[in-house]
């Protein structure tokens, strides 16, 4: 096992900030807007402090993903690269979204929101998954 690739944390954040950036502005933005509607979470009167909390939580993410993938080891991520892929894939799809998905029900949420959001967060995991891979041989 090897340290964590402090690089790597970083750019899988800015990796993740820019799938976000293309998620909810041209590809989603619109479809997002029309589901929270005026007055709800669409206008952000603070849109840097939203930027840099998102950017805060996501370096808790990549950092845990960073560990994760410095515990399984350079030898064994250099045999199965996919792993990279499944395990950053699998916390979004087994942790992170059902976990979203939770909080929407009970606050309920629409379908369509719930599935833009959860479109986001599985793009953002597969992409910082991707920076450890390109970058890494812990």
């Amino acid at each position: 096992m090897g340290p964590v690739n402090w690089f790597a944390v970083i750019l899988a954040v800015l990796a993740a900030l820019a799938v976000q950036g293309l998620w909810y502005g041209p590809l989603f933005g619109r479809a997002r807007l029309a589901e929270v509607g005026p007055g709800g979470l669409g206008l952000r009167m603070a849109p840097w402090r939203t930027l840099a909390i998102t950017a805060g939580l996501l370096l808790v993410s990549s950092t845990m993903m960073g560990h994760m993938f410095a515990r399984v080891g350079a030898a064994t991520l250099a045999a199965k690269p996919w792993l990279f892929f499944m395990m950053s894939g699998g916390l979004a799809g087994a942790f992170v979204i059902p976990g979203l998905w939770i909080g929407y029900t009970q606050q309920r949420t629409s379908t369509r929101l719930a599935m833009i959001d959860a479109g986001c967060v599985m793009l953002c995991y597969l992409a910082m998954g991707t920076v450890f891979w390109m970058l890494g041989r812990f």
